[in-house]
């Protein structure tokens, strides 16, 4: 046949006699012309033009500069093109029906088609090059399109053309599309006048992209690149080839800052506030400030959201369409031919044709696809936006929150961290799910109608099956919270646990009770699995109902589809209410807490005003006055009463800082905590605020600070500093900040020397001065990075004395007019103090001449004030200089006199307790091990890094892509191989009974209607299927319990495996692994094993094997669908090939960006006093903005990837819809099967990128998996010995005689020997002293008679026994030691004593008293059963000290090992300690490792060691005798 543009068929088609216009073929030729035109004009630029254009345009990324009308051109592009489609489709089907080939009855449309596509192109091309000039080929082509159009439109009106045929529809559609393109263009040119005007306008893009450092462009780019998130593509792809980190995500656009939706959002309260300001009773809505704030984007979501659901109906619908027609098409097989000459199609007869369907059912798909997912999208920016405002209007709120509301206990700083971490994530996970709200009503009432239309009555019934399951829904839902809340509180109370047991390791393997404290452990484990179990009930309950609500025999697919959407928002909805409840609460706290009491703000000290957490308690005093005691006075009184060093300037001038007129203050109670206080402080001098614990002397320092209520009187700053020598030198200083250094050391999470710096700038001869005056350069050095190492809650721990000095550092750095030292002395022993006292306050301070307010304790530093004011009660007592008081106050002055001898008497005694020494071993030790280790990892990582970069770069890539099946292996079989194949089992049965259900209905539907037997049939029909129903509904309870059953398992013996290896592991591993580190596996990695793992891999196994089943169902219904599945396959892979990297990295982000914020947020709320005082807050608002914005930026990216997943896997869905509806319209065999393979084709869409996102959830998830398993492999002490323990005899060791045999000690096979080849000889009963410097091997001889280091070489043999035959646990329940740090743990006395509970309540007496406890437990609460709280904190280190001693003595042991054990006690204790050695351990064999030489002196024998060798060995009369020995010089310097 061939081919002509006219057809020829027809004589008369060439036929012009009525005139040229009335031909029709003519006209459709006049229409390719505009199209042929834009072809011929845009290609040569396209293709030639570019080079040369782009290169003189140098915008960062290729970018957008939006040209007026941009979004909406797109949408007019797209609805055009979409027309042009339907007027192909419309001439081919109409083509189909006549003799011969009808060109012209669809080329002009094919033509039409490439030309609105070959538009947007130019389009886009000439907006990123922003050369609108360009444009005007553009216009042109829609002048003439629209003309052209035009009069074929005039032609069918003429011709009388009905408006119900489709081409009439169609070209009337068009003339109206090319009309507001027109107008589109026309507008281009009335704003940016780049031609007809003289001067076109110059127009710059946005200011985010002229900033290199904004990678987001969601907001910048055109429409198709937003609606699939084209623009990701570069970011994933490369995630490939290195690691997104914080600088490959950039910085958020400055419409999604914190601080841009901040002002938004207070803007929008303050309006609220406003409104109810003369309703007192009412309290300003949060809700409508939010909606006022963000109402708009919420609404365009939930457009989205509607057209989304709205869409989501047409796939039911086509289904219908194609399973009628195929029925049509089996019933009346003759078409007739029609005439030319009528070769119009009516719209009902074009949307009867199945193919038609076929497409509109993908083009559907995808369009609500898009719509959902740019909804998703719009809700997930807007919460991420409510977010970053809350969280800056709860900062602001803290900074200035009244010091009252925090230490009255009305805000807790619990309370703040839940507001930060809790509240503002309800109320973003609510916006989420807000669209939710509006748009399942719709999809409901709209599923119901649809049904209804299809079944009639029994609709309505299924309907109301599925509504009064919500209910019950909801019910589980609150069953759920209920037990996450407990499974909560036993996780922390394990938690508790497992820390003491981490912390008191050593002590627990020495005393060899490792197993009951384990026990414990496990106790509240087994608990926290019940509430668990529970949870997983629940759950599958909740899977269950949602599961077996649709199974209802139904007449035909389109229910069956309609049924699944009509699931979905009922499951849902009990999700969306209980979020909307929990949002609801939230509002009503963070209400609550931006309407509590704010500080005063303060006119005197400029700029605006702030929080503080510090208050002076009253009780706080105790404890100081327990330190104060033992700090002793170095001045002897004759000092005290010379002339004073300096001569104190005459205070009368009007030299005066700060005056304090006629004030009262108090604490937010209403009474007054200070009354009366008139006093004045002299300006460039040293002021001592003395006073007894409790007086009101921290106090008096804030009121003046303006942290407390003035009840009444004033405050007065003056402004003025005269004696300033010039006016540089006082613009130099912030003149309202005080330096101020809280009695409660404050630290930020932050290297050492940015906590001294504190945002001033750096100089490096002031930070010298300072470190030195605070003698922290030794604790600096050491640090395993010097100043540079991070310290704070996060970082490495120091003591109270070392955070002290950090402080008083950093009041000494700033650089303020005025200093406030709050008690810097407390927690420094005496040499610091003086040091401190000589070097920082009297030689840096009062050479630059700045006002000092010290208070202290210690009255000897009195002599070197220039004015001293001595409080009681809240009052001032005196005010004044020395002179004047001793002038004045005889009493008072005698009164300190005494006090100084009474602390000079102590001092004697106390000399050789150097805290700071002991402060920094503890640190070294602390230190050290764990610096090897890391010196060891790195070393190890230089060398894996060094390999990688010898490989290429394939294999790193391949690391990075592969999914760590062996983790997942080691996962699944911990749960015990049973379960596994049960739960593997049971899936596999209930998807295929499930494909039967489905099978079963679709062979029955798709029954001949003739049949005379239909009855009998559908009698069998309707009993198999009930039988097979009632089966797919128990297997769903059965496999959603094992797969939550088997992952309760995993997590139990995961659990306790990793609690048994830790426990039974080498001391020297808790020496190198840090706290936190082994901690962290317990809490965070635990959890996600618990609760993380096994939902994801139930709904990783669902989606995956849903997606299998309706795979193979449709290639069982339509084998072609093989062939055409291959290409689809190979893009899924290569989509979750790229997304699992690129979303486990931005998982990562979130996750450790979403730690600093959070910590930032409470070491603010604990610092208020320091910030607020030294009027930092600017600071840290602009600290706290950059925090979230980065955390913000992650969470962003994170979830505009999930968006890009999902697009892409949804496109591919709606491609295996298209592709299983064409197939089987063309091989189709049975009405009801292609049915079937459609309706599963539908669901695939929905679990594609289920499968992707489960997939990279559980990479994620096995990680922690990894972590626990890295503890497993870890070596375990061995803990059998050759004998067994009932070879031992029982009262072993009786006598308590050691030999020690060329013993050789190491801590690890591949470190060197500590000891080298000792031999000594210890008779029964003796005692003996060991001394030598640090590290000389002392403390290891002790731990090698309980064999936690390796003993090599050499024997050690207690009472005629090897103590390396033994087993271990024998070995260390039958000897006893004091270790130097006490350990107590929370729990009974009686259980911290014998947790065993082997003894009477006799002997445990006997052993306090022998202690001298026995009063002081006697007069607590409950006797031996009074509490101990964790690590003993309610007793003093002394006191805790000699319930190590009870304890020792409770286990009656021949052999008693002291190691330093009075290293930490003071003088009074030690005595008791020595008392009780000779006396109550008269009989027994006692080995005292010595830290002071004095209390060795007594001892029977006297070993000291040097470097793991014995040097002297001898009786201490005769090594004293030894003028040059090691042990007399070690006498002479402890003297």
């Amino acid at each position: 046949m061939r081919l002509a543009f006219c057809g020829n068929d027809n004589a008369s088609a060439y036929n012009i006699s009525a005139g040229v216009l009335r031909n029709v073929c003519f006209v459709d030729a006049l229409n390719l012309v505009p199209h042929v035109f834009l072809l011929f004009i845009t290609f040569p630029i396209l293709f030639i033009g570019w080079g040369s254009q782009s290169s003189k345009v140098q915008i960062h990324h290729n970018t957008w500069l939006h040209f007026p009308g941009h979004n909406l051109r797109w949408i007019l592009t797209f609805t055009l093109l979409f027309v042009h489609v339907c007027e192909i489709a419309e001439g081919i089907v109409s083509d189909t029906q006549m003799k011969s080939r009808h060109l012209h009855l669809f080329l002009p449309a094919i033509m039409g088609f490439v030309a609105a596509t070959v538009s947007i192109v130019y389009y886009h091309n000439i907006e990123t090059s922003n050369f609108p000039k360009l444009l005007l080929a553009l216009f042109l082509y829609w002048v003439m399109a629209f003309v052209t159009k035009t009069i074929k439109l005039v032609r069918y009106c003429q011709d009388g053309v009905p408006f119900s045929q489709l081409r009439f529809c169609i070209t009337g559609i068009m003339v109206i599309l090319y009309g507001l393109l027109m107008a589109v263009e026309i507008n281009v040119i009335r704003v940016r006048r780049y031609v007809f005007f003289m001067n076109p306008q110059k127009v710059k893009p946005p200011e985010d992209l002229q900033d290199l450092g904004v990678r987001f462009l969601q907001p910048f780019v055109n429409l198709l690149s937003k609606a699939t998130y084209w623009w990701m593509n570069t970011l994933i792809i490369s995630a490939h080839k290195k690691p997104v980190d914080l600088k490959a995500i950039g910085k958020l656009p400055i419409a999604m800052r914190a601080l841009t939706n901040y002002v938004c959002l207070k803007e929008a309260y303050e309006e609220q506030k406003k409104k109810v300001a003369d309703q007192p009773n009412r309290s300003p809505s949060i809700w409508l400030a939010m909606y006022s704030a963000f109402g708009r984007p919420i609404l365009l979501s939930s457009t989205f959201r509607y057209l989304a659901d709205l869409l989501g109906f047409a796939g039911p619908l086509c289904i219908s369409g194609i399973v009628q027609g195929f029925q049509n098409t089996t019933n009346n097989t003759n078409t007739t031919e029609k005439d030319p000459s009528n070769s119009y199609l009516s719209s009902e007869e074009f949307l009867r044709n199945v193919y038609v369907l076929a497409v509109l059912l993908f083009l559907a798909l995808i369009l609500q696809r898009t719509f959902l997912q740019a909804s998703y999208y719009v809700t997930t920016e807007t919460g991420i936006n409510l977010r970053g405002a809350l969280l800056a209007m709860i900062y602001n709120k803290i900074l200035r929150l009244s010091t009252s509301n925090l230490s009255m206990g009305e805000m807790t700083l619990g309370q703040i961290n839940n507001l930060v971490a809790i509240e503002t994530n309800q109320l973003m996970w609510f916006l989420f799910l807000c669209p939710n709200l509006w748009a399942m009503p719709v999809q409901i009432i709209m599923g119901v109608i649809l049904l209804y239309n299809l079944l009639g009555v029994s609709a309505l019934v299924g309907a109301a099956v599925i509504v009064l399951l919500a209910p019950i829904q909801y019910f589980i839902a609150t069953k759920l919270a209920e037990a996450q809340k407990s499974t909560l509180d036993y996780s922390t109370e394990r938690l508790k646990k497992t820390n003491e047991i981490l912390k008191g390791i050593k002590l627990l393997k020495l005393y060899a009770w490792e197993h009951i404290f384990c026990t414990s452990v496990e106790e509240t484990r087994m608990k926290e699995l019940t509430s668990l179990k529970t949870f997983a009930l629940h759950t599958s309950l909740s899977t269950f109902i949602l599961i077996c609500s649709p199974l209802q025999p139904a007449q035909a697919f389109a229910s069956l589809s309609l049924f699944h959407i009509l699931v979905t928002p009922l499951f849902l909805l009990s999700t969306v209410v209980r979020f909307a409840v929990k949002a609801i609460v939230s509002v009503q706290k963070l209400n609550e807490f931006l309407l509590s009491d704010e500080i005063g703000d303060d006119s005197w000290r400029g700029g605006d005003s702030s929080v503080a957490y510090e208050s002076c308690k009253k009780h706080t005093g105790l404890h100081t006055k327990a330190i104060n005691r033992r700090q002793p006075l170095r001045y002897q009184l004759e000092s005290y009463e010379q002339p004073s060093r300096r001569q104190t300037r005459p205070v009368e001038t009007d030299d005066i800082a700060i005056k304090v007129t006629n004030g009262y203050f108090s604490w937010g109670s209403g009474l007054a905590t200070l009354s009366n206080i008139n006093i004045r402080i002299p300006t460039g001098q040293m002021t001592m605020i003395v006073g007894q614990v409790g007086c009101g002397k921290s106090s008096l320092l804030l009121a003046i600070l303006g942290e407390m209520q003035t009840l009444e009187g004033k405050v007065h700053w003056s402004n003025v500093n005269e004696t300033e020598p010039s006016f540089e030198a006082s613009r130099s200083r912030n003149r309202y900040s005080v330096a101020y250094a809280a009695q409660k050391p404050w630290l930020l999470n932050a290297t050492v020397e940015e906590n001294i710096i504190f945002g001033s700038p750096f100089n490096k001869q002031r930070y010298k001065a300072v470190t030195d005056a605070c003698s922290l350069q030794p604790d600096i050095d050491l640090l395993p990075f010097g100043d540079q190492t991070e310290i704070g809650e996060r970082g490495i721990n120091l003591s109270g004395g070392q955070r002290q000095r950090i402080c008083v550092a950093r009041a000494l750095y700033q650089n303020t007019n005025i200093v406030f030292l709050d008690d810097p002395f407390s927690a420094l022993d005496i040499h610091l103090s003086d040091h401190l006292m000589q070097e920082g306050i009297l030689k840096f301070l009062q050479e630059d001449k700045r006002t000092l307010v010290l208070v202290t304790h210690k009255l000897q530093y009195l002599p070197h004030a220039d004015w001293i004011i001595a409080m009681k009660d809240g009052m001032v007592l005196r005010e004044g200089t020395l002179k004047d008081i001793q002038n004045k106050d005889v009493e008072l002055y005698e009164h300190w006199k005494t006090l100084m001898n009474r602390q000079d008497q102590e001092l004697e005694k106390d000399m050789e307790a150097d805290q700071t020494t002991l402060e920094r071993k503890t640190l070294r030790r602390a230190m050290y091990p764990r610096e090897s280790k890391s010196q060891l990892e790195d070393e190890d990582e230089e060398e894996e890094e060094e390999e990688d970069e010898d490989d290429n770069m394939s294999t790193v890539l391949r690391l990075r892509t592969k999914m760590p099946w062996r983790t997942c292996w080691r996962y699944l079989t911990s749960g015990g191989f049973f379960l596994l194949f049960l739960m593997i089992f049971s899936k596999l049965l209930k998807h295929s009974v499930i494909v039967a259900i489905d099978y079963w209905l679709a062979t029955w539907t798709s029954m001949d209607n003739e049949n005379e037997l239909r009855n009998a049939a559908d009698t069998y029909h309707v009993a198999v299927f009930s039988i097979l129903s009632g089966a797919g509904i128990v297997l769903c309870l059965i496999t959603s319990l094992t797969v939550e059953w088997m992952g309760l398992t995993a997590a139990k013996n995961l659990h306790h495996n990793l609690l048994n290896k830790i426990i039974l592991g080498p001391i020297r591993f808790f020496d190198m692994t840090p706290l936190g580190l082994i901690l962290n596996r317990f809490s965070a990695d635990t959890n996600i094993i618990d609760q993380h793992i096994p939902p994801t891999l139930e709904s990783l196994t669902r989606s995956t094997l849903l997606c299998l089943s309706a795979i193979g169902m449709i290639s069982y219904a339509t084998p072609w669908f093989l062939v055409a599945l291959v290409p689809l396959g190979i893009a899924f892979y290569f989509i979750q090939k790229y997304f699992r990297v690129a979303s486990k990295d931005l998982q990562e982000l979130d996750d450790s960006t979403q730690l600093p914020l959070l910590c930032h947020f409470s070491e603010t709320a604990e610092g208020l006093t320091t910030i607020r005082a030294f009027r930092h807050e600017a600071r840290f608002k602009q600290r706290m903005l950059e925090l979230t914005d980065t955390n913000n930026i992650a969470y962003l990216f994170l979830s505009a990837a999930n968006r890009w997943l999902e697009v892409r896997t949804d496109y591919l869905g709606a491609c295996i819809v298209l592709t299983a509806a064409v197939t089987s319209i063309t091989e189709g065999p049975n009405s009801g099967l292609v049915g079937l393979g459609l309706l599963y084709a539908l669901t695939i869409t929905n679990y594609l990128n289920w499968v992707v996102r489960n997939l990279a959830d559980l990479e994620v998830q096995m990680g922690a998996v990894k972590k626990v398993h890295s503890f497993l492999n870890m070596e375990s002490e061995n803990y059998d010995g050759y004998l067994d323990s009932s070879q031992v005899p029982k009262d072993w060791p009786q006598e308590g005689e050691i030999k020690i045999e060329n013993l050789c000690v190491r801590y690890e096979n591949n470190l060197k020997p500590v000891l080298k080849h000792v031999k000594a000889y210890i008779k029964p009963g003796q005692k003996v002293g060991i001394c030598g410097r640090t590290g000389s091997g002392k403390s290891s001889l002790s731990l090698a008679f309980f064999r936690m280091v390796d003993i090599f070489d050499g024997r050690i043999v207690i009472d005629g026994i090897d103590i390396s035959k033994l087993p271990l646990h024998t070995l260390r329940s039958r000897l006893s030691i004091i270790l130097q740090d006490p350990i107590l743990f929370s729990g009974s006395i009686r259980f911290n004593l014998d947790p065993e509970c082997k003894c009477t309540d006799d002997r445990l007496w006997e052993a306090l008293e022998i202690a001298q406890l026995k009063n002081m437990v006697k007069s607590l609460p409950g006797g031996l059963d009074a509490m101990v709280t964790e690590g003993g904190e309610n007793f003093s280190v002394g006191q805790r000290q000699l319930f190590c001693l009870a304890r020792a003595f409770v286990r009656k042991s021949s052999i008693l090992i002291m190691d330093e054990a009075t290293a930490s006690i003071d003088m009074a204790t030690e005595n008791i300690l020595q008392k009780v050695v000779m006396t109550a351990f008269a009989d027994r064999t006692v080995v005292t490792i010595a830290h002071r030489v004095h209390t060795i002196l007594t001892a029977d024998l006297v070993i000291v060691m040097k470097r793991g060798n014995i040097l002297e060995y001898d009786t201490p009369e005769n090594l004293l005798s030894q003028e040059d020995g090691i042990f007399a010089s070690f006498v002479r310097a402890d003297m």
